[in-house]
């Protein structure tokens, strides 16, 4: 049985690996990107953000599960694709909040961070049904099989 998949979950992976990517690559290159560094230029939005974010291998695991996502559920068409979307978009909302919870102490001056909140959140929603929708089928079929009653 295919994943289902969503057009606008597929867009979402899509759109922010390129984000994640030059996130995490803003964090590894340091001292270079940053502030007075000979590449800050690529990350000049970032002035204020390099005195809180450490955590670039957490930023390329993201991506790369956001990756795996898209090949499973699109490529292979592999059933528990959802799960590994899940995962991924667990770890984009978990991050957001932490980075929320901060901006709670800077007056709330990053709107940006508010739609990587409210997306990953809808994300999880939906793949969340699908799994929980997955599992109860999967469930009934065994007790079908247990109780000798295969159709």
């Amino acid at each position: 049985m295919a994943p289902n998949t969503y057009s606008w979950i597929s867009a979402w992976f899509v759109l922010t690996t390129p984000v994640i990517i030059w996130d995490a690559f803003y964090c590894l290159m340091r001292p270079r990107s940053m502030v007075g560094g000979d590449l800050h230029w690529i990350w000049a939005p970032y002035a204020l953000y390099q005195e809180v974010d450490y955590v670039p291998f957490m930023n390329l695991i993201e991506t790369a599960l956001n990756l795996c996502y898209l090949y499973l559920a699109h490529v292979v068409k592999y059933p528990a694709a959802s799960v590994v979307g899940f995962a991924s978009v667990t770890m984009t909302l978990s991050k957001t909040m932490l980075y929320w919870i901060q901006e709670y102490y800077c007056n709330y001056s990053n709107a940006v961070a508010r739609l990587w909140l409210v997306v990953p959140t809808l994300v999880i929603i939906q793949l969340g049904k699908d799994i929980t929708s997955s599992i109860y089928v999967a469930a009934r079929e065994s007790e079908k099989r247990a109780s000798g009653k295969e159709q």
